[in-house]
C-alpha cells in the first residue's frame, strides 16, 4: 500500500509536520523597554541646578556630548530638563542675553517620561506624536535614566538587524 500522501509541502510527506514560518522566528513587535534600552546604553543622568546660567549648561552639554540635561533642586528632585531646542528658542527671542540666563528661565517644566516597563514602540510613538526628543525614565519620582529618540531607534535598527540574520540563517539553514 502507497503511503498517505495529502498535499506535500516542500517535498514534506509526514503529514504531522509543518514548516517553519517567518512569524514564527520573528517577533514582529518588539518586546525591548526603556528599562533593556537602559541596559544597553547606560543609566548615566547628567544634572545642573536650576540657578546654573545657560552658558554652564552648555558647557556641560558639550563636555558630555549630549542634547539634553535635568535640571534638579537642591533636593535632588527633577523640577525640570533643559534641551538643546530649548536654548534655541532662548536665543531666539533674547540673542544678546541667553548665557547668562537661568536654567531654570528656559527648562521645560511639562516633562513627559517613561517608566522602566514603557515599550520601546510606545516610546517611539510617543516621541514622535509629542515632537520632542528626549524621555526621562522614573522609576516612582527617581530617574533612573535618559533616553533619546536615537537612543531608541538605534536599538529597534539592532533588533532588526538581528531578526534579518535570523530569517537568513532559517533560509540558508
Amino acid at each position: 500500500m502507497a503511503p498517505h500522501r495529502n498535499s506535500p509541502h516542500f517535498g514534506h510527506t509526514n503529514p504531522h509536520t509543518h514548516s517553519q514560518t517567518i512569524e514564527s522566528n520573528v517577533s514582529q513587535v518588539s518586546k525591548a523597554t526603556a528599562e533593556t534600552i537602559l541596559a544597553a546604553k547606560g543609566h548615566d543622568v547628567i544634572a545642573v541646578r536650576p540657578a546654573d546660567s545657560i552658558h554652564r549648561v552648555t558647557e556641560v552639554m558639550k563636555e558630555h556630548g549630549i542634547g539634553c540635561v535635568v535640571v534638579k533642586d537642591q533636593n535632588g528632585h527633577m523640577v525640570g530638563i533643559l534641551t538643546e531646542r530649548d536654548i534655541v528658542r532662548g536665543f531666539a527671542g533674547e540673542p544678546d542675553n541667553t548665557f547668562d540666563e537661568t536654567a531654570s528661565n528656559l527648562m521645560t517644566t511639562n516633562i513627559v517620561s517613561a517608566t522602566r516597563e514603557t515599550r520601546l514602540m510606545d516610546l517611539l510613538h510617543t516621541m514622535t506624536e509629542g515632537r520632542f526628543r528626549h524621555m526621562p525614565v522614573l522609576d516612582g519620582e527617581h530617574i533612573v535614566g535618559m533616553l533619546s529618540i536615537g537612543d531608541v531607534v538605534k536599538f529597534r535598527l539592532r533588533e532588526l538587524e538581528y531578526e534579518a540574520l535570523k530569517l537568513k540563517q532559517m533560509i540558508v539553514g
